[in-house]
């Protein structure tokens, strides 16, 4: 039996991976990947690697084995048909009779345009008559705090999330649930609304912001529109300005609060408040 990991040296993946290796031996975990040498680190860990792409269907043959736990991180490409590329890991893990397929999902509270893959896939996982478990994972600190430059830059956070407020945690926060997950019990067909234990506005972040730099950092909610020009001029590609845009709208209206206590149970743990991760951000 072996925990597999796909995504591995993702941003996610690797917490996920590193987390397991303090639980597990690592000739139990397969980390999955598009390109081998990203994981010469984890191989030299005795990590066993596979190489896999959610676009090759093939190259999914034969890579879970029955009594496996698997973990479908969701794919990042949002242009390029997420759900099939999530439905070939869900065959081949059924082909193979896995013990347990963890995917990671949305909140079920979002309904911006960006959880529609998450619900698509959901769906289909849950045809596939696998156990499952739902790993409905909140917004991510790193969202905010890995990109400062432009809002130090212009002493200002820029949304369109009015008074609304986000249940964030980090992702290590979230791969520890993950974590708990793969190598527990009991979690069989299961769905667990994770985020963190407190929240934030965005006025909240911007303070929190000028207590840390000693700079006078506005909140500016400006509508959707005038964001998705911002960012379009900040050179995202329409689509995903627009999906951010949304969840923005989602963020106003409270679907980014998330107050199950799921995750802190799952972690062990509280979460990593919001204040921590910008100030670990602002010292890097």
């Amino acid at each position: 039996m072996s925990i597999v990991v796909t995504g591995a040296t993702g941003h996610l993946g690797r917490h996920v991976v590193e987390q397991l290796l303090d639980k597990v031996p690592a000739d139990q975990v397969t980390a999955v990947v598009r390109d081998r040498a990203k994981a010469a680190d984890l191989a030299a860990r005795g990590v066993r690697i596979a190489v896999a792409d959610y676009n090759a269907p093939e190259t999914f043959d034969g890579l879970f084995a029955a009594g496996d736990k698997v973990l479908l991180i969701s794919g990042n490409e949002v242009d390029k048909g997420r759900v099939q590329q999530h439905k070939v890991v869900i065959d081949a893990a059924k082909a193979a009779g896995v013990a347990l397929l963890a995917y990671t999902s949305a909140p079920g509270s979002l309904t911006a345009a960006l959880a529609d893959d998450h619900r698509a896939t959901e769906e289909v996982l849950l045809a596939s008559g696998l156990p499952y478990a739902l790993l409905r994972n909140g917004w991510y600190h790193e969202n905010y705090t890995e990109n400062l430059a432009p809002v130090l830059a212009h002493d200002a956070v820029v949304a369109a999330a009015g008074e609304g407020r986000v249940s964030s945690a980090s992702r290590a926060d979230y791969a520890a649930a993950a974590v708990a997950v793969l190598t527990g019990e009991g979690h069989e067909n299961r769905t667990y609304e994770l985020g963190g234990d407190e929240s934030w506005g965005f006025a909240e972040y911007a303070a929190e912001l000028s207590a840390r730099t000693g700079k006078e950092i506005a909140y500016n909610n400006v509508p959707g529109d005038v964001l998705k020009d911002i960012l379009a001029g900040a050179g995202l590609p329409a689509p995903f300005a627009e999906l951010l845009v949304g969840v923005d709208a989602s963020i106003a209206k409270g679907e980014l609060v998330v107050s199950s206590g799921d995750l802190s149970r799952l972690a062990g743990r509280p979460t990593t408040p919001f204040s921590e991760a910008i100030a670990a951000a602002l010292k890097d």
